[in-house]
């Protein structure tokens, strides 16, 4: 059976029902790009669940290119002009993100919303346990990650312009919310009783205290570019999630590997750490809060109980598109069918906070 490194890496042709006039895109281009110069190749990336994301090649230059998928869309879902804004801001503040090029609101370019941005060049690593990374460099990359993740929660929103970004307050709470009526309402998916469950659970069990920060939303190992032979992230993808909001949310989001057997989303429960030379969650932690001015962080089973409850509703919102036809991935199928196993797991971690 493939790997997952082997089923995301690299790029392809461009997937049925997932193309568009490339001609029409050059024009574009040549208009909105400085410097841009083609002719044009489009190849599609082959990872990715969500908004479909091209790799686009010229003499001079290479770029990328993410737009909203075609067909019927949840209303809010697929927003690549806050991805836009996001990783504009960030980049100019000094995070790892890529520089942007241009944003596209007119559906007659290419049928959807898109945005072009550098292509950066490294590594992605898709799988948590780092195999193809020296034994004794793991624990530098994983600092790596670390880092980047303190970095991005210890700038302030209102300077870089992002103030607005995101509603204030009540962060567990409007989540929980969103991503249930997500849940509730996408019926082509079916229901779990597991789901049913959290969705009463988690809005009466939210812990107090308040923080705002830039979160990503979607912050593990394969959403990072590495660079190529050192432990360094050179830039950090895939902001369709960022928002306004706890930081321990998307810190306790990252940590979620450490609860997730490798089956699912490359966990790692159940791997010798120690002989892979991993730092534990207990190390992981201590090293966030050391940088980030805490002194250790209560409730984690809680915020690892919301956080898988969130990505079990991320993804039976795919299974939603699979059964609609509009899925972005010909690995969505099987992303889908993660739904179950996720919503068990994130009920068990809600047992062991009290539930």
């Amino acid at each position: 059976m493939a790997s997952r490194q082997e089923l995301n890496s690299g790029v392809g042709e461009v997937r049925v029902g997932l193309g568009f006039d490339e001609a029409r895109l050059a024009e574009w281009m040549a208009a909105n790009v400085d410097d841009f110069a083609g002719p044009l190749t489009v190849r599609q990336f082959n990872g990715g669940q969500s908004n479909p994301t091209y790799k686009l090649t010229t003499p001079g230059q290479n770029y990328v290119l993410r737009r909203k998928p075609p067909g019927t869309l949840l209303k809010s879902a697929h927003a690549v002009d806050r991805e836009y804004r996001v990783i504009t801001a960030l980049h100019a503040a000094g995070f790892p993100a890529p520089r942007t090029f241009g944003l596209c609101t007119d559906d007659d370019v290419i049928g959807t919303w898109f945005y072009v941005m550098d292509c950066v060049d490294g590594r992605v690593i898709w799988d948590t346990t780092f195999p193809d990374v020296p034994r004794g460099d793991r624990p530098a990359y994983f600092d790596a990650m670390n880092a980047t993740i303190a970095q991005l929660h210890m700038l302030d929103p209102v300077a870089i312009g992002l103030g607005d970004f995101g509603k204030p307050g009540n962060y567990f709470a409007r989540q929980i919310g969103r991503w249930s009526r997500q849940y509730l309402e996408d019926t082509d998916a079916g229901r779990f009783e597991a789901m049913d469950r959290l969705v009463e659970w988690l809005p009466n069990n939210i812990p107090p205290g308040e923080e705002t920060s830039v979160v990503h939303g979607d912050y593990r190992c394969d959403n990072m570019i590495f660079h190529p032979t050192e432990p360094k992230v050179l830039a950090v993808l895939d902001w369709e999630l960022s928002t306004l909001g706890h930081p321990l949310a998307d810190f306790s989001y990252h940590l979620m590997m450490y609860r997730m057997p490798p089956s699912m989303t490359a966990g790692l429960t159940g791997v010798d750490l120690a002989a892979l030379n991993i730092p534990d969650e207990a190390a992981y932690t201590a090293a966030y809060c050391r940088r980030t001015g805490r002194d250790g962080i209560a409730n984690m089973d809680f915020y690892v109980a919301y956080n898988m409850f969130r990505l079990a509703a991320i993804l039976h919102g795919i299974q939603g598109r699979v059964v609609r036809g509009t899925a972005a991935s010909a690995h969505a199928k099987a992303s889908g069918a993660g739904v179950a196993p996720l919503a068990e797991l994130a009920w068990e971690q809600a047992l062991k906070a009290g539930a």
